[in-house]
């Protein structure tokens, strides 16, 4: 006992930071209220206490954080860094409490505070750093990378303002910022001691050294600073926490106090604000020539930053760069930050003075390039004038690779010289271009597609020529979606019914589903599901209201669509059936009750995505408004992001991944959706076709064109308005939006639509409208039997098990990158603070 009474026992750090103990829990959450938010526990707000919680399990995620990375570096390693413009991350509280195991213990230290979990998590907002499904297929890396154990970084922007909040007025969608960092992000760690200078434009300079070889030096003409911001990644189960490192865009001088002094106050702080604007928001509209300039700076920003921390990290424990694609492997996720491969040749040529054959070796040896669109307008094409200003060093050294390539081309097919000008990294003409696609599949030893499907059309079309070339580097990596969030989190009802049934191993091996395929056939079990599936539906029913002021039925199928507005995913399909229901619906015909929900943002430059986001209301207004009509309804959810497709996703009865075949990469919602018991209608494109062997054709509603018919049919170009001809319910569909039924005010608003329709037909909506009609006569048939509706819901759930996120990184790392799963161990305190 102390000899001063008065004196408060020593406090132990460690216990209250790292323990799991209910007491040290709670302290720890009142701690933070009263010393990180400056509040007693009567004062707080319900934010404040949401950012104590956080930061309370943030406490948790350090110690293993720290030891990771002391992990990484004492048994030297090799890493994996994974490089996207995009990271849809959503929300990290709920993960993290059950990453560590202590979701249960802190539902309950809050419930005897009188405070709800739930209620907590409903505040934080979404890290919405991604626009659709790139995005959030990164965020699912990261997080198997961990939970496998796997030595992982990943890197992009921080943008200030992330994907914007959509705002649906008079049905049409306006965007907003979305000001996710408006009261800042309690699980990011500020590094400025890691700041990177990264230039653009100036000039080049050749010296010659005494030996007579010569080096190029940069000079940029104006710099900006990278500041590094650090959020942890938990693995699931385990001691690994990995980094995510986000960079944001600093002035190198904050302030000219010369032109302050003057009186000129605007431009005084004119550098802070043009340097700034490079991580300000994702994705700016590249429809003008100043946001295309805006997107390759925000691209090669965080590019050089990135490639500056990976040598920096490398060099700490290498005095040469002879291994470094034996410790160092990079990931490039699309094309976005393919300018890297120019930029690491940059930094070991010019910098090191590595010599050009053995940099480009490292360099290839050390890049891998994952596609992720067969649509060809899709590759990112840059002005050479655009290059030549921003980065006149790298178009230099892009030009020697293409130089050095096309030679090697020649070489192969000598006397080709319309290959050698399909290949070439400089697209020739008027308005030259440099092809970042190219650079990417040429500088890195593997090209991998995201869907077998994808992969075989890569190779066979899109990069045929390549791939003729070098055919050891193309491979398929079939994407993959953490069950961590996509059932344990979002879907806890459905969660606990598989553990009661097959044990908890599920979670972090979801090949274990398969152990529910004997239980489809217990009536018990499809009683159950249906009543988990229910209850889900009901859940929604308030949020849809809340969101919409639509008034729906649980009972109907709820069919859902969500994901990025693009007219290749074909909403406007899914939006004509409706109309064709609807008119069935007036003639007195039996409709199935059907609530059709949908949720997409479109691109602030797409007109025509916008244009159909609003006939989407439009129909839905009509639909919704014919007092008549009980069966029907449409539900357009506004602001579709991460937090809200866990809501959904959990209630869909039917999954629509309706693209046009050969047009889809992969998908990923087509995989949560599945998992969590909702059947496909789908075309033969993307993993879609994965999914139906998977599950098996009777459990899979198919449909359309494949996509040698697409193919063909463009070949031969075929207008869309033949479709008519012997569709007359098409035919009247078509008629009925032509006339401006859905929107007489402005009759003509829906006209580029039906003129698209009619003439080319580029997406073959037309041509596939009777097939996907027929189709879905087929799921209402199906529904009407909820018994066999639940086995085949059930077998779904059950053959799911490939399209885990974990899988497809385990093939990564094993066939790509060459690394090895590093067991942490982090030391674990009692109560009272003893190891």
């Amino acid at each position: 006992m102390s000899a001063h009474p008065s004196i408060p026992p020593r406090v132990r750090v460690e216990d209250d930071r790292t323990s799991m103990h209910p007491a040290a829990l709670r302290r720890a959450f009142s701690d933070h209220v009263q010393f990180s938010r400056s509040r007693d526990e009567e004062a707080a707000t319900p934010f404040d206490k949401y950012v104590a919680l956080s930061l309370a399990v943030r406490d948790r995620l350090v110690s293993r954080w720290s030891a990771t990375q002391r992990g990484y570096y004492e048994q030297n390693v090799k890493r994996a860094y994974y490089l996207s413009a995009e990271f849809l991350l959503g929300r990290a509280l709920l993960n993290n409490l059950q990453a560590l195991g202590i979701e249960s213990a802190y539902r309950a230290v809050l419930r005897d505070m009188n405070l709800d979990l739930n209620e907590l998590l409903e505040l934080e907002p979404d890290a919405g750093l991604g626009n659709g499904g790139l995005g959030r297929l990164a965020a699912c890396f990261l997080e198997s990378m961990a939970t496998l154990g796997l030595p992982g970084y990943g890197y992009g922007i921080r943008y200030e303002f992330g994907i914007f909040e959509q705002v649906i007025r008079h049905g049409a969608q306006v965007e907003r910022a979305d000001e996710w960092l408006r009261f800042g992000n309690p699980w990011e760690i500020e590094r400025p001691e890691y700041a990177v200078k990264v230039g653009f434009g100036g000039h080049t300079e050749m010296r010659t050294n005494a030996g007579g070889s010569y080096r190029v030096v940069w000079h940029p003409g104006e710099r900006i600073v990278g500041v590094p911001y650090d959020t942890p990644v938990a693995g699931h189960g385990n001691s690994t926490v990995n980094s995510l490192r986000l960079w944001g865009a600093r002035a190198s001088e904050e302030f000219d106090f010369a032109l302050f002094n003057a009186g000129d106050y605007v431009r005084a702080v004119q550098a802070k604000n043009d340097s700034e604007v490079v991580s300000k928001v994702l994705y700016p509209n590249d429809n003008f020539e100043a946001g295309k300039e805006l997107r390759l700076r925000q691209e090669y920003f965080f590019v050089a930053c990135s490639i500056a921390d990976i040598v920096y990290r490398y060099k700490k424990t290498h005095e040469t760069f002879d291994q470094l694609s034996d410790k160092v492997a990079i990931q490039l996720n699309d094309t976005h930050p393919a300018i890297a491969i120019a930029e690491l040749m940059r930094v070991l040529v010019d910098v090191h003075h590595v010599e050009w054959d053995q940099a480009w070796h490292q360099t290839v040896k050390c890049f891998g390039y994952t596609n992720h669109t067969l649509l060809p307008e899709a590759l990112e094409r840059w002005p050479v004038a655009l290059f030549r200003r921003m980065l006149p060093r790298h178009l230099e050294i892009i030009v020697e690779i293409n130089r050095r390539f096309l030679r090697e081309v020649m070489d192969a097919s000598p006397g080709d010289p319309a290959r050698v000008r399909r290949m070439s990294m400089i697209e020739e003409g008027p308005d030259a271009n440099v092809r970042m696609a190219y650079l990417a599949v040429v500088g890195s030893h593997s090209v991998n597609g995201v869907a077998k499907l994808h992969s075989h059309l890569l190779k066979t079309e899109l990069m045929r020529d390549f791939s003729d070339l070098y055919p050891e580097r193309f491979n398929n990596k079939t994407n993959g979606v953490t069950p961590r969030r996509w059932m344990l989190a979002c879907n806890p009802s459905l969660s606990e019914l598989i553990t009661q049934r097959i044990g908890e191993g599920w979670v972090n091996d979801l090949s274990r589903l398969s152990d529910l395929v004997p239980h489809a056939d217990d009536a018990d079990m499809r009683a159950r599901l249906r009543l988990v599936k229910r209850a889900n539906k009901e859940a929604l029913v308030p949020i849809i209201k809340n969101l919409t002021g639509v008034d729906v039925d649980p009972a109907s199928i709820f069919d859902v669509q969500i994901k990025r507005l693009h007219e290749y995913k074909r909403q406007l399909l899914n939006a004509l059936h409706i109309v064709a229901l609807y008119l069935r619906l007036k003639r007195g015909k039996h409709v199935t009750p059907r609530t059709f929900i949908f949720g997409a943002k479109a691109a602030p430059g797409y007109r025509m995505a916008k244009l159909i986001i609003r006939f989407i209301h439009a129909v839905q207004v009509v639909v919704n408004g014919d007092k008549q009509n009980q069966s029907l309804r449409v539900a357009f959810l506004p602001n579709y992001r991460v937090s809200l497709a866990e809501k959904i996703i959990p209630a869909a009865d039917l999954s629509e991944q309706i693209s046009t075949a050969g047009m889809e990469a992969s998908g990923t919602g087509n995989m949560k959706l599945a998992m969590n018991g909702a059947l496909t209608i789908g075309t033969l494109d993307g993993a879609n076709i994965e999914i139906r062997d998977a599950v098996g054709p009777d459990n899979f509603f198919l449909f359309g064109l494949t996509a040698d018919e697409v193919t063909e049919r463009k070949r031969h170009g075929i207008p869309g308005r033949v479709a008519l001809d012997g569709n007359e319910e098409l035919r009247e569909v078509i008629n009925l939006v032509a006339a401006g039924f859905f929107n007489p005010q402005e009759p003509d608003l829906f006209r580029p639509i039906i003129e698209e329709l009619l003439g080319r037909d580029q997406y073959m909506l037309m041509a596939d409208f009777g097939a996907y009609s027929e189709c879905q006569e087929q799921v209402a048939a199906a529904y009407e039997d909820q018994d066999t509706w639940s086995k085949k819901a059930l077998l779904n759930i059950a053959n799911m098990g490939s399209f885990s996120s974990d899988r497809t990184i385990t093939e990564y790392a094993r066939d790509i990158w060459k690394v090895e799963p590093v067991q942490i161990s982090v030391p674990s305190y009692t109560s009272d603070g003893s190891e």
